[in-house]
């Protein structure tokens, strides 16, 4: 995947490009998934992911990366201009990133300026909720299937073609209108079948020429209603059970409602241990699925002649919680939600099949493929490129990575629009913690801290146990560097 970023046009230092082949710019396919955790096959998950096992393979693989915030525009504006988001100032769904930044550089616009043909197939930047569709001015063409909401992607189907359900839905979610459905009916039905067929289309167009292509597939967010085909994958009662205990000693700020899976508090009913399986087999089902949508573009990508000059990465927007702390969806700052997936393949500069343990971030994603593919840089990113750790693994280029997140969670659907906190959290290669801080004064007023050793089911919060004192030293340091505005807690 091919994806170069950069944030302003001034003071640009030209690099030269790492691939072998210098002749033509390489190439760049970057390919999204949402609300997608670290459950690939590669990272040890009970997940069925051939065609992403097989990218690992090929790829650097990185085991402790993370996002900027546990929510879909944050995260995607994030790491799509290389800013964090209390520089972008967004930190909710509702608010387009450039309403507040109108001139921020994206990264496909800077590739765009630098001749590269940028096309978008599917969810790249955040949608639905705002007033702007998408960001029509970073890409060469008209994005497709961009800008829709997820409780729209049913099953389409033409003439009379079967929709059998293989399973009853529960009926239970999303204002009890059914989250979990299960119809044998082909891949194009969902959104992620189009955007599949469309990113192998654009492929093939723009093959002769150096090219910029998102591929952003909705999967596995819910609803839970992969094809037929991907739930048979799976026999519901060998899945991982769900371990759904909340920390010891965590603080109440910690969590939320789950309202985007349970629907609103007030008509919330406690998930039976049969609807929770049902769902949690959903979720799996929609992974097996993007996967193979995956798959259909990477096979493209074999078939164009262009795969050996051309960078491949993958990554999700954020992680999930299905019913651990008995949480459902995202928006905490626990590890389940702040990990996330990320492989990069370089031609000529990753070796197959490696892994590291060195600390990354989106946002460190604009800073990299500038460098891999050659492209001017500029002042004004916050993320650090990850290169040298494409070339050895065991290098670390950071110490840190950083995660918030408001509350309550979607803060602009209160009748303030304000936060009434934020929880600023840092992950260090100990362990996990965290500081809720009053939105107005600053003031800490509640902290987490979880260990390493402890991940990812985070049970016990260890801030006040003397045992884990050169943890929280640590982390504490790496947090005021990054979030200073603060009251030291007592």
């Amino acid at each position: 995947m091919r994806f170069l970023i950069f944030a302003i046009t001034f003071g640009a230092i030209l690099c030269e490009p790492l691939l072998a082949n210098e002749s033509q710019k390489p190439n760049v396919l970057f390919i999204m998934a949402d609300d997608l955790r670290t459950e690939l096959a590669s990272y040890g998950s009970a997940a069925k992911t051939p065609n992403l096992d097989r990218l690992a393979k090929r790829s650097m693989q990185f085991d402790r990366a993370y996002c900027q915030q546990a929510v879909c525009n944050p995260s995607r504006s994030s790491l799509l201009t290389g800013r964090r988001p209390d520089t972008l100032k967004i930190w909710n769904n509702g608010i387009h990133f450039r309403e507040p930044n109108p001139n921020v550089m994206t990264i496909p616009l800077w590739f765009k300026q630098h001749g590269y043909e940028t096309r978008c197939a599917g969810k790249i930047f955040h949608n639905w909720h705002t007033k702007v569709e998408g960001d029509p001015t970073s890409w060469s063409a008209p994005e497709f299937l961009h800008f829709a909401n997820h409780g729209d992607d049913v099953a389409k189907v033409t003439g009379d073609m079967p929709t059998n359900f293989a399973k009853t839905t529960s009926g239970f979610g999303y204002e009890a209108v059914g989250i979990c459905e299960c119809r044998d009916v082909p891949d194009e039905a969902y959104y992620d079948g189009r955007v599949a067929a469309e990113a192998v289309h654009v492929l093939n167009e723009v093959k002769d020429r150096p090219f910029f292509l998102a591929v952003g597939f909705w999967k596995p967010h819910a609803h839970f209603n992969a094809p037929k085909r991907y739930w048979d994958m799976y026999e519901r009662d060998q899945l991982p059970k769900l371990d759904f205990r909340r920390p010891e000693g965590a603080p109440e700020v910690a969590f939320h409602q789950s309202t985007e899976v349970l629907g609103p508090v007030t008509r919330q009913k406690i998930p039976t241990a049969e609807q929770a399986a049902e769902m949690r087999h959903g979720y799996y089902a929609n992974i097996s699925y993007m996967d193979a949508q995956v798959g259909k573009v990477l096979e493209a990508l074999e078939k164009s002649g262009v795969a050996d000059k051309t960078i491949v990465t993958f990554i999700s927007d954020h992680g999930y919680h299905i019913g651990e702390h008995t949480l459902w969806g995202k928006t905490s700052n626990f590890e389940l939600d702040a990990h996330v997936p990320m492989l990069v393949h370089a031609p000529g500069i990753t070796h197959e099949g490696e892994r590291t343990s060195s600390l990354a971030e989106l946002v460190d994603l604009f800073p990299t493929l500038v460098e891999l593919c050659g492209l001017p840089t500029s002042v004004g990113l916050e993320g650090t490129s990850l290169v040298p750790i494409l070339r050895d693994p065991a290098i670390s280029v950071k110490q840190a990575a950083f995660t918030q997140h408001p509350r309550p969670a979607y803060y602009d659907r209160t009748p303030t629009k304000q936060p009434e906190s934020m929880g600023v959290s840092v992950r260090t290669a100990k362990g996990r913690y965290t500081e809720w801080r009053d939105w107005k004064s600053g003031k800490t007023v509640a902290r987490e801290l979880y260990s390493e050793a402890d991940e990812p089911a985070e049970t016990r919060n260890l801030v006040n146990e003397s045992s884990a004192a050169s943890i929280l030293h640590e982390a504490q340091e790496q947090l005021r560097k990054q979030f200073p505005n603060v009251v030291n807690p007592k």
